[in-house]
């Protein structure tokens, strides 16, 4: 950041007297420009015994595969986030949505939550992010093709739990050093 958002002067990195974190800071105005992780919210669909993907026509990760999800918008309750974004990019409803896993990314400033929910009916679609979108067994996810190490994760917590028929919430923090993408 060079400039402040709120009257257009050049902006410092310091510490706020009464802060103990490095923030953008405008000399002009005094305001203190705090920045925070993005939540990304997603749903993990199923529909009978299969899981639904979607490969992704928008970078990052352009071609490969993911759960729907995306940034929470301003107004907006993570779960209804979760919701948006699984109509948005695979044009799909679903109901019966429970907490199921959140995976911090501090290396890049996310916080990803995913939601386990059924999809309503059999419709659904590639939405304008999505080349297609389609309905995979656990033996045909293309583990190989999956756009981020958070969906990887929920994956394979979702199957051993399933095995079980037992859900828990998951919750786990990626290491700095774990690329992403």
């Amino acid at each position: 950041m060079n400039f402040c958002s709120h009257c257009g002067k050049p902006v410092t990195l310091r510490i706020p007297e009464g802060d103990s974190r490095a923030r953008y800071v405008c000399d002009h105005c005094q305001t203190i420009h705090y920045q925070n992780p993005n939540i990304v919210a997603g749903c993990l669909v199923t529909s009978g015994s299969k899981v639904l993907l979607c490969r992704r026509a928008i970078e990052p990760r352009l071609g490969y595969w993911t759960l729907p999800a995306g940034f929470m918008e301003n107004g907006e309750t993570v779960e209804q986030a979760a919701r948006r974004e699984t109509v948005e990019e695979a044009c799909a409803s679903v109901q019966q949505l429970y907490l199921y896993s959140m995976i911090d990314v501090p290396h890049i400033n996310q916080v990803h939550v995913f939601y386990r929910g059924e999809l309503v009916g059999e419709s659904y679609a590639a939405g304008v992010e999505s080349l297609e979108v389609r309905l995979f067994d656990e033996a045909d996810i293309p583990w190989n093709e999956l756009a981020f190490m958070t969906v990887r994760r929920t994956l394979e917590w979702f199957f051993a739990d399933r095995r079980e028929q037992l859900y828990p919430v998951h919750s786990q923090a990626l290491p700095p050093s774990r690329p992403v993408q």
